[in-house]
């Protein structure tokens, strides 16, 4: 009834109603290739938003997936088309624009290829044999996970100088971790261990514990459990807080926290993706205001409600213009920046060639003093192995994230593996990090991600037995 009820003002707002509002405010923009290829990018990704949001099947990263392109490569490079401003310059051709929409526009087709694919092909239930069953969480390597947690979140607190430090602003953090002495002026991986030790594996705690209390009777019984999960609560509060961190792991941290404690309700996942569009266009521009402390904080002044779509944050689809430009003048890397996001954590007084963000490099080659800029997925592949590289990479990512999206389906049924399901943790901590994954760079993005992996190794077993003590 829901989905009955929802589905035609959803579709009409998403895919007619908001273009149409934003191709209807006054701005200086070219109605070009360009502004008509934006349009329809908009239109379908809105259109398949829709479709995820009134899915009978809860497609976590298939629907986290769409809502980031149809609000960071739709609707806001739209009003930027239609305003004539974007965030970061554009040093190129406007032919480069058109390529970049065009390629975004292919690689989403790519994905739904993948995606389709997937779902022709039957899932298969792995027999259980020789004791071997589901990936569930064992009971002492949880602990142990726990007991990670807290020291490596205590020393990250005490190495920063206290938790009073957590509350203040992400200009103070970077401050306390540059006099902490964990980084150099030529590598940042000790500054990366420090911080995804300090908030990944507390996270991932809480997740476990969320899971146990919200599908375990005999858990919300125990004493025990409720006080450890409450421990955690308490130290995701200081570590975790959006004062302290950026805003996209904040996303991760309450995405994942609300798809976990609620693993079966279509309306919390209705409303997540619906609301996360509303969020992202309405609050995230203005949700910076602890990046800087009070003297360094600038509010944003427009006369518009989309003009901050145009002037902060969505750089993605000017930014995969700007690569374009520069992998036409300096060549594609076959592969290099990619290595360099799977072995981030090879400092560089190692490897003295190790690549630096994609972002990073075509801003120094841009001139930008500021060089924090993103660089979407579709760039990723596009430097390293250009349109043929970026389509197969698009339609791997949509074939697995399809067939993972089902294989959760199950594991948060009755007929999963109960309370202790890793699956259950991991897609929904993998669909809160797809922003951050999808934003880039990937170099990045990987050390918290390859953390989490660790911690998922540490406490996963495939003993049939395992979980046993935690049903019901």
């Amino acid at each position: 009834m829901l989905s009955r009820a929802l589905s035609v003002p959803l579709i009409l707002g998403l895919v007619c109603f908001l273009p149409a509002v934003i191709a209807a405010q006054p701005g200086t923009g070219l109605r070009d290739n360009a502004y008509w290829l934006q349009l329809v990018l908009t239109c379908y990704s809105g259109a398949r938003l829709a479709t995820m949001i009134l899915s009978t099947r809860r497609r976590l990263l298939q629907g986290v997936f769409w809502m980031f392109v149809y609000i960071a490569m739709g609707v806001a490079p739209f009003a930027q088309a239609v305003i004539g401003q974007t965030p970061t310059p554009m040093v190129g051709p406007r032919s480069d624009l058109v390529t970049a929409v065009s390629m975004v526009l292919l690689g989403c087709a790519a994905f739904d290829l993948g995606a389709l694919l997937a779902s022709r092909r039957p899932l298969r239930r792995r027999p259980v044999r020789g004791g071997r069953g589901p990936a569930r969480a064992h009971r002492v390597r949880l602990r142990l996970l726990v007991v990670l947690a807290f020291a490596a979140s205590g020393y990250y607190v005490l190495k920063l100088g206290g938790p009073a430090i957590f509350f203040t602003s992400r200009q103070e953090i970077s401050a306390s971790v540059a006099e902490s002495g964990v980084a150099s002026g030529e590598s940042n991986v000790g500054s990366a261990f420090l911080k995804g030790f300090g908030t990944v594996p507390a996270l991932l705690a809480l997740l476990f514990y969320t899971r146990r209390l919200a599908t375990s009777r005999r858990a919300r019984r125990s004493p025990s459990t409720v006080l450890v999960w409450g421990a955690l609560g308490l130290l995701n509060l200081v570590v975790n807080n959006p004062i302290s961190n950026a805003r996209y792991w904040f996303l991760t941290v309450l995405v994942s926290l609300l798809f976990t404690a609620f693993p079966s309700s279509a309306a919390i996942y209705r409303t997540v993706l619906t609301t996360g569009v509303v969020g992202a266009l309405v609050l995230f521009p203005y949700a910076d205001r602890f990046r800087y402390d009070d003297e360094g904080y600038r509010p944003p002044e427009s006369a518009s409600a989309f003009e901050p779509l145009a002037t902060k944050d969505y750089d993605q689809t000017v930014m995969f213009a700007n690569t374009i430009s520069w992998v036409d003048a300096r060549g594609h890397t076959y592969g290099r920046q990619l290595a360099g996001s799977a072995l981030f954590f090879v400092p560089r007084a190692v490897w003295s060639g190790k690549p630096e963000d994609t972002g990073v490099r075509v801003g120094e080659w841009m001139g930008m003093r500021m060089t924090n800029l993103s660089a979407p997925l579709w760039t990723e592949f596009w430097v390293d192995f250009g349109a043929a590289g970026m389509v197969g990479g698009l339609a791997l990512i949509g074939y697995a994230a399809a067939r993972t999206d089902r294989r959760y389906a199950l594991a948060v049924t009755r007929a999963g593996p109960g309370p202790g399901g890793v699956l259950a943790i991991a897609v929904p901590l993998i669909a809160g990090y797809t922003f951050i994954l999808l934003r880039g760079p990937l170099l990045q993005a990987a050390g918290k991600l390859a953390i989490a992996a660790l911690c998922l190794m540490l406490v996963t077993s495939f003993r049939d037995g395992a979980g046993r003590r935690s049903r019901s």
